[in-house]
């Protein structure tokens, strides 16, 4: 039975870090799935690309009941151009990066996997001899006993617990490298420095210190960094509970590197009188100073950034998606289609009425 799907929160919005089903219909144990890929970071280094494959998928399975590291099994699809100039040599760099180092280390294995080493095509036209080469790929699909499904703990913001705070957990050690993210696309560039798996004994110690407060329930919302960088995963999280945050990262240093690079990390919520017990947590696993208190969630629908800066709304901030219960997902350039489109599902996935305020 489905316990956890792609959709979070009452206002059902498709975020969720990874799947959960029951065992049965009679248990609360059962199984969680995530997936990992990276596959743009090929493109500058087919090393880092597998990596963080592997290190994504343990980030988005982290936030469940699963105890020790060594119950994740992982499902590998490998994706090359076989024969091709270069990739024969990547995709060895690439095996050897998570088969020989990466998951002996965390103390991983990876009993199951495909490959398809035809991603190379070619044809004539017009008499022009032309080919279309895809970059390396590896798709990691990881999975998991669950010990209570009740336990997951989803993007959804809370605004109902009172004082909370939001934590940056920065895996990427404050590096904020750009090379072959979201932003490096929209301005139609590659970089030259991708992220990558900086440290394995701390990606360890967080998939540790994440079970730790799962388990012992300190912990109101998850979301890990990865496509989008920072200011994604606050937005998708702020969606998801349909409120709005107050964020301080002047601290952080550069702005648009801290809040778009898409290094490994996570933003936890938290109660504000549980703070301390959660950086005790955090500090036995060496991730104190890797560990950001960054902010808020807010009743009002708005996203300040700086805290002390005017907040973005709907009306400056054009054709961005914006917050509150008449623009959740309102869009200068194609709002009539988003609320044509979801309206129904909503309402569906519900069964109740908690949709219609939207429209």
């Amino acid at each position: 039975m489905v316990a956890q799907d792609q959709m979070v929160g009452p206002w059902q919005i498709p975020v969720a870090d990874c799947a959960v089903t029951t065992a049965s219909l009679d248990s609360y144990h059962g199984e969680a799935m995530s997936i990992g890929e990276r596959s743009p970071v090929a493109l500058l280094d087919f090393a880092a690309s597998a990596r963080l494959a592997v290190a994504e998928s343990i980030t988005n399975i982290a936030a469940t009941n699963i105890g020790d590291i060594k119950r994740i099994k992982l499902s590998a699809n490998w994706m090359s151009a076989a024969g091709h100039e270069g990739e024969d040599a990547g995709l060895y760099e690439a095996v050897k990066a998570v088969g020989e180092e990466l998951c002996p280390e965390l103390g991983i294995t990876i009993p199951v996997g495909k490959d398809s080493m035809s991603m190379k095509t070619t044809w004539e036209e017009n008499g022009e001899q032309k080919s279309v080469t895809a970059p390396l790929s590896l798709v990691i699909s990881a999975f998991a006993r669950v010990e209570d499904v009740r336990k997951t703990v989803t993007p959804q913001l809370r605004t109902d617990k009172g004082d909370t705070r939001l934590l940056l957990i920065d895996l990427g050690e404050g590096n904020n490298r750009l090379g072959a993210t979201a932003l490096a696309q929209v301005y139609k560039q590659l970089g030259d420095k991708p992220a990558d798996v900086v440290n394995v004994a701390r990606l360890k110690g967080f998939f540790n210190a994440m079970q730790t407060l799962v388990a012992q329930g300190k912990l109101l919302a998850y979301h890990d960094r990865s496509d989008g960088g920072l200011i994604t995963t606050l937005a998708e999280m702020a969606f998801a509970g349909n409120c709005g945050i107050s964020v301080e990262i002047d601290r952080l240093v550069d702005d648009l590197a801290v809040l778009f690079n898409e290094e490994l990390g996570a933003v936890i919520q938290v109660r504000t009188e549980e703070l301390s017990e959660v950086q005790a947590v955090l500090n036995a696993e060496n991730l104190a100073n890797l560990t950001f208190d960054i902010g808020t969630a807010l009743k009002a629908t708005a996203l300040k950034l700086p805290a002390t800066a005017q907040p973005y709304l709907a009306k400056n901030v054009p054709n961005c998606v914006a917050f509150g219960r008449n623009s959740l997902i309102k869009c200068s350039v194609c709002e009539t289609t988003l609320n044509v489109q979801t309206k129904n599902l909503q309402r569906k996935k519900t069964r109740i009425t908690k949709a219609y305020p939207h429209f």
